[in-house]
């Protein structure tokens, strides 16, 4: 072959190898689907939730040192009673110790050995007062109490939940024991966190429709096949 021929050669492979352009998964191509709620979801009929598909939720609970979802304990009851997974989670709040706030989780979220393990959810708090934006060793250091507290007390290693922005400006690179949960609606996680392709779940829409909800609902997907998922249930790690 002369050198002509396989330079020409070369340059075809190469552009119909760029041209060949492999898409990102949809949250369609995942067979396993959740939702996460609070009291904004209202009244919920966790039967109808159920058959709809939904085989897990997240749940609200706590929120800083002093505040409880008041539709928690009749969310956490009535999911369980219609068959769906479900877990608690706790939003954090940076205006309050982090002393306070593990207790008060504790307090109010009954251990369950059949509920998914507890979520702290890591993001900034833009939508209260609070305008507290603590550095990543302070927050880092407050995550490892509230997550060993977690673990010690329910006996499940945690999830945490995180948002572009904080990942971005606390998380890269942070926590690699845990699972992560990550808000990613614009487009794949991959494409959106940096140093982060070890997630577990998706939350891919603020606006999912579930028949037995009124109005929109976040919608997830597990990052993996059904039988990942089973061997997640029983605390094996997928990534």
């Amino acid at each position: 072959m002369t050198a002509r021929v396989l330079i020409l050669f070369c340059t075809l492979f190469v552009a119909s190898c760029a041209a060949f352009d492999f898409e990102d998964p949809k949250p369609q191509d995942y067979p396993i689907h959740g939702i996460d709620v609070a009291r904004y979801q209202g009244d919920i009929d966790w039967h109808r939730v159920k058959k709809a598909g939904t085989e897990f939720a997240w749940i609200k609970a706590t929120e800083g040192g002093d505040y409880l979802d008041p539709k928690f304990m009749e969310n956490w009851t009535n999911a369980k009673a219609a068959d769906v997974r479900r877990g608690a989670y706790h939003f954090y709040f940076f205006c309050r110790p982090v002393e306070d706030q593990i207790a008060w989780f504790i307090e109010n979220v009954p251990v369950d050995p059949d509920a998914l393990p507890p979520v702290l959810d890591m993001e900034w708090n833009g939508h209260s007062w609070c305008r507290e934006r603590p550095g990543r060793e302070k927050v880092l250091h407050d995550m490892d109490l509230f997550l060993r507290a977690m673990e010690s007390h329910y006996g499940k290693r945690p999830v945490i939940y995180s948002s572009v922005d904080f990942h971005r400006d606390r998380l890269v690179g942070a926590k690699r024991g845990y699972d992560f949960w990550l808000r990613s609606v614009a487009a794949h996680p991959n494409r959106r966190y940096e140093d982060r392709r070890d997630w577990v779940f998706w939350q891919y829409t603020a606006k999912g429709r579930v028949d037995g909800i009124k109005g929109d609902v976040d919608r997830n997907a597990f990052h993996g096949s059904r039988r990942q998922w089973q061997r997640w249930l029983q605390g094996h790690r997928t990534r």
